[in-house]
């Protein structure tokens, strides 16, 4: 009878063992699916030159896309660019269609909340872009239509700023190159968007408009990773200082952005 009591007991053990196992956390897995996988897809919005876009060969290239293939070339993948629309990107990466987003993506609060996001890699600030010199400050622009991209942190800054609530209609566009286009033609008054992004449109459509000297806010750009992905975060991450050590982030901002 002690035996078989003894039998049980040794059993009851094992069970619980087993049931501690299956509640214990998974293995961080990320890396390794990438590295199987032979390719690291890389989510985008294709028109946000300089971050990046598609070519007039409609090849997307851009900085951001010169410094993932590096990164990638460095864990030995190939690099995969998926575009995607921006205002959905959190459920885009969330099942699975994309490795992360990467393309010069503002850090804020709910991005945080939602993503495991990278360190900050480059710097950038939120302004105005105006075609009729006039316009020459925020005051300016009170009862005017602003442009801004939809879904963008750009886009929650203005309806919250002053300047927003002074404006006589804030006008969503998908992308950036759209709402400069529209600002053209005169169908808005001014353009809220990425100064990067706002100098480099400009340079390349040879327009003279103004950059505002008046700005929302100053903020920083990351890459944006599910939340359980840390290992292929921090190969990334990782990957990028040594970048920034050796040399060719460098080369690479020099590329796109001059010294």
């Amino acid at each position: 009878m002690k035996k078989f009591l003894a039998c049980i007991a040794l059993a009851a053990f094992f069970v619980g063992c087993n049931e501690q196992k299956s509640d214990a956390p998974k293995a961080d897995e990320s890396l390794n699916k990438v590295k199987a996988a032979g390719e690291f897809v890389l989510g985008l919005d294709d028109s946000f030159p300089p971050m990046g876009f598609r070519d007039k060969d409609n090849n997307i290239v851009g900085f951001d896309i010169d410094l993932a293939a590096e990164v990638c070339a460095r864990l030995g993948v190939k690099l995969k660019t998926q575009p995607i629309s921006w205002d959905a990107k959190e459920q885009e990466l969330n099942t699975g269609k994309i490795d992360c987003i990467w393309n010069g993506m503002s850090v804020d609060s709910a991005r945080a909340a939602a993503m495991n996001l990278s360190d900050p890699y480059l710097k950038n600030r939120m302004i105005f872009s105006v075609k009729d010199k006039s316009l020459a400050n925020l005051v300016a622009l009170a009862g005017k239509k602003i442009a801004v991209q939809n879904g963008s942190t750009a886009q929650k800054l203005l309806e919250a700023s002053d300047a927003g609530k002074a404006a006589k209609e804030i006008v969503p566009f998908d992308d950036n190159q759209t709402a400069m286009m529209d600002l053209d033609k005169g169908g808005v008054d001014a353009v809220f968007l990425d100064e990067i992004v706002a100098k480099y449109w400009i340079t390349s459509n040879a327009k003279d408009f103004v950059v505002m000297e008046e700005g929302l806010s100053d903020e920083v750009y990351a890459i944006g990773f599910r939340k359980k992905d840390q290992a292929l975060r921090d190969a990334v991450n990782e990957t990028i200082k040594a970048m920034q050590a050796d040399g060719k982030f460098a080369e690479i901002q020099a590329k796109w952005f001059g010294k």
